[in-house]
């Protein structure tokens, strides 16, 4: 079955009734979990980013403190869950402000992190590829927030 494109979706649906459009949102809300989550972050937070932000780096530390530190195994992988599970939810937001300073916030986890991420190359590499791409991303945010997440980014290409 061919998927129908964004436009031919939103002309079809303009022709439903209320009723049978909150009854494919539901439907579509039952069949995957990522589906449910976007469906929960666009009617319960996406009014207040500031809390949802807070919210993602509660995880996140939750997350960083459950690694299990016996091998450097273990721990890039769990680093690559943390960063597929964050980039999930910038997906969600779509906001290029919440992207940097969530990004931001797991380079500052992981760069005090223990066992040091210095010892092993493959998470040194990924530390530094999300600094490039921190970097990027930062010249599409107003000057006051370049300045202000330059200023942390430059910390963290130090530590």
């Amino acid at each position: 079955m061919k998927s129908a494109t964004i436009a031919q979706l939103k002309k079809e649906l303009q022709f439903r009734s209320d009723e049978e459009r909150l009854q494919l949102c539901l439907r579509l809300a039952r069949f995957k979990k990522e589906n449910k989550e976007l469906l929960t972050y666009l009617l319960f937070e996406a009014d207040n980013e500031a809390g949802y932000i807070e919210m993602v780096k509660a995880e996140i530390d939750e997350q960083f403190s459950l690694i299990n530190t016996d091998s450097f195994f273990y721990i890039k992988k769990s680093v690559r869950k943390i960063l597929r599970n964050l980039k999930k939810y910038i997906r969600y937001s779509g906001n290029k402000e919440t992207e940097v300073e969530l990004l931001l916030y797991f380079c500052s986890q992981l760069s005090t992190f223990q066992p040091s991420i210095k010892q092993n190359v493959t998470l040194l590499n990924l530390y530094n590829r999300q600094l490039l791409y921190i970097e990027k991303k930062i010249t599409s945010l107003h000057e006051d927030l370049q300045y202000d997440h330059g200023l942390i980014l430059e910390s963290l290409k130090n530590f």
